[in-house]
């Protein structure tokens, strides 16, 4: 008998994972907040879309409004529980199938920014691992369906990277590694906390960039200004994380110390990351559109305290001045709250 899992908040990364799950065999339960997409998945289908025919597909899914978790008393509980939840759901998503876990049952942080203090703060450090997505944009862009819009990682970048909190390889990871192969390219890390980090700097700087401005990751990335302040932001969050002692990786091929030069003024620096970005913008398509973007467009509550608010804060913990983020952030809080309207001249005082 297969391992039971639960996908709880099933958006666009929660969707996707368990839409290959399902078509690898598995049965995976989708817990969500939004009762549209929940009855969608489960009477029309879950459709995902991506570049490629072969991951264009729709299936039928075992999906639940979280109102409708308590049926699963009355079946086996959970062996796996991937929480796809924003960062600011984390813990009440995680309080939501802490119940329903197996003795031995475990927690997969499959979020954005660094969330697994969070999960284990309800269920333990024993039973949480965590899971970074690289580079794999998705949009669910209406109940029921989600868009890939960037080419499958395959060989040339590992999509899922699989960690514990304390480092070693156990055959949890491994498991979790081997589930996610079919979604793309999966393996496991000893470097948790690096590839965190890592995946943060790339989130601190795509996210708020399109949230300030409105436009897609293309568009920003075609914009000398906004180009620009993106090599300046993840900069930013590369020397805090440096400082920190974590290992960062690179960044869209683009190298931690090419970054750190390029915050330091070196023309050459900037430009090759400018060049980098730019050849990037071919392996994905015009409607691209950074998560924090997708967040301001339907109207709903950002992760920037959880982005750069998280950069600026951790800076602040060593005396670190990170400008740009801090810039950045309160521009985008200005934008969740309707007192500024997304634009491209909203953040021109942040780059010059």
């Amino acid at each position: 008998m297969g391992r039971k899992i639960a996908i709880v908040g099933a958006g666009a990364v929660g969707a996707h994972v368990g839409g290959y799950l399902q078509r690898e065999g598995h049965t995976p339960t989708l817990i969500d907040i939004w009762p549209e997409h929940v009855e969608a998945m489960r009477t029309g289908g879950l459709t995902l879309e991506g570049m490629t025919n072969s991951e264009c597909f729709t299936l039928k899914m075992k999906a639940l409004h979280v109102t409708e978790l308590q049926q699963t008393a009355k079946s086996d509980p959970f062996d796996i529980a991937f929480i796809c939840a924003k960062s600011y759901d984390t813990v009440w998503h995680t309080q939501l199938i802490a119940g329903y876990l197996a003795e031995k049952g475990f927690c997969v942080s499959l979020q954005n920014s660094i969330n697994e203090e969070r999960i284990a703060s309800v269920v333990g450090w024993d039973r949480v691992v965590g899971c970074i997505a690289s580079t794999i944009a998705l949009d669910l862009d209406r109940p029921g369906h989600v868009s890939r819009n960037v080419a499958l990682g395959g060989e040339w970048h590992t999509i899922f990277r699989v960690g514990e909190p304390h480092g070693r390889i156990t055959p949890r990871v491994e498991e979790i590694a081997e589930l996610l192969q079919p979604c793309d390219s999966a393996k496991t890390t000893r470097n948790l906390w690096g590839e965190r980090w890592t995946k943060l700097c790339v989130n601190a700087m795509r996210n708020p960039i399109a949230a300030a401005t409105g436009r897609g990751g293309n568009a920003n990335d075609r914009d000398p200004t906004t180009r620009r302040l993106s090599i300046l932001l993840a900069a930013e969050a590369v020397m805090v994380g440096r400082a920190y002692g974590f290992d960062i990786e690179d960044i869209y091929n683009i190298t931690p110390d090419q970054l750190l030069r390029a915050l330091d003024g070196d023309v050459s620096s900037m430009e090759a990351a400018e060049q980098i970005i730019l050849e990037n913008a071919n392996f994905r398509n015009d409607d691209q559109r950074p998560s924090m973007g997708q967040d301001i467009q339907k109207g709903r509550r950002t992760e920037i305290d959880f982005i750069s608010g998280l950069v600026v804060e951790k800076a602040k913990e060593l005396g670190l001045d990170v400008p740009y983020n801090a810039g950045i952030a309160a521009v985008v809080r200005g934008v969740e709250r309707g007192q500024i309207m997304p634009s491209a001249e909203v953040i021109a005082e942040i780059s010059a």
